[in-house]
């Protein structure tokens, strides 16, 4: 049974955790991925830190696909895409709890099984431990 990405859900339910408690959610991003758009001034290494606390942002709209909302860098509005698979982190600013994400080569991956292998054989365990960390 293949399942859908994880990462969408992790996020939002990051995001809910880290308000509830007060703090500042911030957003680190593969600023070179493709389908992002944010104010490339504000690029370092590739990566961007976006700031996505209710105050700083305006109409966020976070889905399995993409995080998406309005702001002001420098004083200009701008509307921010950001395809989901290029979020890289969540964090809380105040004390950096939060989540690191893996970085994904294929986000479509292949089925298990495919092509004209026999059905009866159950794929294989995936073996070590998760890769998911916490950022402190």
């Amino acid at each position: 049974m293949s399942m859908s990405p994880s990462r969408p859900y992790m996020v939002r339910a990051l995001y809910e955790w880290i308000v509830d408690n007060e703090c500042t959610p911030y957003l680190l991003v593969n600023a070179m991925a493709e389908g992002v758009t944010v104010p490339q001034e504000f690029v370092n290494d590739g990566q961007i830190v976006l700031n996505i606390s209710p105050s700083a942002v305006r109409e966020l709209l976070m889905t399995n696909q993409e995080v998406e909302f309005n702001g002001r860098f420098g004083g200009r509005p701008m509307h921010i895409f950001i395809p989901v698979q290029a979020v890289m982190a969540i964090y809380a600013r105040e004390n950096g709890q939060g989540m690191v994400f893996e970085v994904e080569d294929d986000p479509e991956p292949e089925p298990i099984g495919g092509g004209d292998e026999d059905k009866s054989v159950s794929p294989a365990k995936p073996s070590g431990r998760p890769s998911l960390k916490v950022v402190k």
